[in-house]
């Protein structure tokens, strides 16, 4: 029999290990975690946590520099810079603590270094061989620089570097990348009164998603005083003067000069796999990453080395911090010949931005794509009282249902607490319910929820 010293070792304290850590723990396993930066990952450290808590900050001085149509009017109003920045530290320190409480009281053995497999059932931590009956890789991802020139000079950042600003004043801030990371740090800086630019090479921000709401979007930004230039792909980016300057050329092949103080590099993440496998492994099993480094599994999140496991950003797919955790949860369940119950199918999506957006499943276009047959149906939030009363401007509630029994295969909305609504619309698609199930299911009045019955009763 062999003689492992844990059941199971997670590389990777993100979302995705340390759920993974957690459910492991419940079903009994000796859990080894290692991680070399600090507990909670990309998400908690330099991700969503961290942007949401300084959206939190931007989104009150918005309100309340837009008081006055409700009555309310404040003398004096500023953004305090450096405090907005110590809250978003207190606020990942505190759940940073939570998350390393849960570890001690579920006897997880937390281990700090740079691992590396060498084996089927060996880590080297720091050098240090520690072995499991198996083995999970959750190490994430990180922002990919592009090959523009210029992109190395001091002042053009990504996205950790800017979190770790803190919501520091930047007076002219280009932002090259109109996907999720560039837009929703945007609005953050746009409604703390700094002057940005968003620079996007493709025809339209937020390209994976609904078009009109990539199109509403853009639209919206604007109106906050963005400048936004799609279908502008970057050509360098130069110092002049203590200023960095963006050459861009827009599609009637113009060229464009933009001066700023930081730009943000927000095109994509790559894979976080350099040296998680030894070179003598590699060596034995070329086939462990593809040619853009993402770890290579199975449905069971098995790679081609028998009890090694990866679930998350590092395997591609759906890249986000939920996906990571239910991956987890799933690998654990399969390694301890167990069901993965969780629905893989239906992923929620949100962007933070003014208004929320949030999307689950299928658009009109990649339903059509697919031949499916449907039918769309599309409520005003112009219409929803809550929405008026709360000042959070308009938008829409978007429903895709099958056109022959109209079941509901996809959700997408551009509205005030849209990241709260969509848990419901993950839920019916999961639960493949028709619009006519939600139509006949009462809502709360006034709410933003019955947005939802609204639409699909249309």
């Amino acid at each position: 029999m062999n003689d492992y010293r844990y059941d199971l070792i997670i590389i990777g304290a993100g979302p995705g290990g340390y759920e993974a850590a957690f459910y492991a723990a419940d079903f009994g396993m000796n859990v080894a975690l290692v991680e070399k930066d600090r507990i909670g990952g990309t998400c908690l450290n330099r991700g969503c946590i961290p942007t949401k808590a300084l959206m939190h900050s931007s989104d009150i001085y918005r309100e309340a520099a837009q008081g006055a149509d409700a009555g309310i009017e404040i003398e004096g109003l500023k953004a305090n810079r450096k405090r907005i920045g110590e809250r978003k530290d207190e606020v990942l320190d505190t759940l940073r603590n939570g998350i390393s409480g849960l570890v001690a009281k579920k006897k997880i053995d937390f281990l700090t270094g740079t691992a590396v497999v060498t084996g089927e059932h060996e880590v080297m931590v720091d050098g240090a061989p520690v072995s499991a009956k198996s083995i999970i890789i959750a190490t994430g991802s990180k922002p990919f620089i592009p090959p523009i020139p210029g992109a190395d000079l001091p002042g053009v950042i990504d996205s950790t570097e800017l979190i770790d600003m803190g919501g520091e004043e930047i007076p002219e801030f280009v932002i090259i990348g109109g996907g999720v990371i560039g837009i929703e740090f945007a609005t953050i800086y746009a409604d703390l009164g700094d002057h940005v630019t968003v620079i996007e090479g493709l025809d339209r921000l937020l390209p994976i998603i609904d078009k009109e709401i990539g199109r509403s979007i853009k639209m919206a930004l604007e109106k906050k005083g963005v400048d936004v230039h799609v279908s502008s792909p970057v050509q360098k980016i130069e110092k002049d003067a203590g200023k960095l300057v963006v050459t861009l050329k827009n599609k009637k092949d113009e060229e464009i000069i933009v001066k700023a103080d930081k730009v943000l590099m927000c095109v994509g993440r790559i894979p976080n796999t350099a040296g998680v496998f030894s070179d003598e492994l590699l060596e034995k099993h070329p086939d462990l990453k593809d040619s853009k480094g993402f770890i290579k599994v199975d449905e069971r999140y098995e790679t081609p080395l028998k009890s090694v496991y990866a679930i998350g950003d590092c395997i591609g797919g759906v890249q986000l911090a939920h996906t990571a955790a239910a991956e987890g949860r799933n690998a654990v369940a399969i390694i301890n010949g167990a069901q993965a119950t969780i629905n893989m199918d239906t992923v929620p999506s949100c962007i933070y931005t003014d208004p929320e957006i949030a999307v689950v499943g299928l658009t009109a276009e990649e339903a059509k794509e697919a031949g499916i047959e449907v039918l769309t149906k599309k409520y005003p939030m112009s219409a929803n009282g809550k929405t008026l009363i709360a000042g959070l401007g308009r938008g829409f509630v978007k429903l895709v249902a099958r056109a022959d029994d109209h079941v509901v295969i996809g959700a997408h909305l551009l509205c005030g607490r849209a990241s709260d609504l969509i848990g419901e619309l993950s839920l019916a698609i999961a639960r493949g319910m028709t619009l006519e199930e939600i139509a006949n299911t009462i809502h709360p009045h006034p709410s933003f929820v019955e947005a939802i019955m609204e639409a699909a009763r249309l």
